[in-house]
């Protein structure tokens, strides 16, 4: 048998051989949430039931609110294995948001009930997967979740656990209208963030988030004593 290889436009890799033939639990992993400026970033990984088609999966991006939400508990009903997981805030800024992508893929690779024998990434870069107990090869495909119906359903599931997510928030940190704009940097967003603290869900390692609290440090410093003493007067 010959080694996996190299190949356009995805990129598969070994991590143990298998026999020619043998993809047939084919994970679609995809993310959703990298560009927000808050909240956490999401990752499903879906196996499909061949038996099972479900009709209208496209790339999350291309459909709308309504679309998602009927697609997705479809998905969840007719997949033969599906799982959702994330990376928190304080991991994006830990780890910067290609890591925590990485690492919320992983997750869901790990909480799928059923190993998949292959799977298939969207985008140009894979999540480091040879360390984990995976009897599988990962394949990279450049926009495959609008080419390949497994990462299309992933697509969908993190997009709209994502939002779900967002929405729950929402209350919590009010001002900030999580629920409308989903974390992402709309003018809305923006105007919040000149005027108010930015909530514990903002990423402080992206650049808007780091200017709002550095317009906001010179006026907690004005609040805070500069010097003291535990001298009684």
């Amino acid at each position: 048998m010959r080694p996996a290889t190299r190949r356009s436009p995805g990129r598969v890799v070994a991590l143990r051989q298998r026999p020619a033939g043998s993809f047939r639990r084919v994970a679609g992993v995809d993310e959703a949430g990298r560009g927000p400026l808050a909240g956490p970033v999401v990752a499903a990984a879906v196996i499909l039931d061949p038996r099972r088609r479900i009709a209208g999966l496209a790339d999350s991006k291309a459909l709308s609110p309504q679309a998602r939400a009927r697609l997705a508990p479809i998905i969840r009903a007719r997949a033969t294995a599906w799982a959702v997981a994330w990376a928190d805030r304080d991991e994006i800024d830990a780890l910067n948001i290609l890591g925590a992508t990485f690492l919320a893929m992983r997750r869901a690779l790990l909480r799928l009930p059923v190993c998949p024998t292959h799977v298939q990434v969207d985008g140009n870069q894979l999540p480091p997967l040879a360390d984990l107990p995976l009897d599988c090869t990962v394949e990279a495909i450049i926009g495959g979740d609008a080419r390949v119906a497994a990462i299309s359903a992933a697509s969908i599931l993190a997009k709209t656990y994502r939002d779900a997510m967002m929405e729950a928030l929402d209350p919590c940190y009010p001002g900030f209208e999580l629920a409308a704009h989903k974390g992402y940097g709309t003018p809305a967003h923006l105007e919040a963030l000149r005027n108010r603290e930015p909530s514990p869900q903002h990423r402080r390692s992206f650049n808007p988030v780091r200017v709002a609290l550095d317009a906001l440090l010179p006026e907690l410093q004005g609040e805070l004593p500069l010097t003291g003493s535990d001298t009684e007067s």
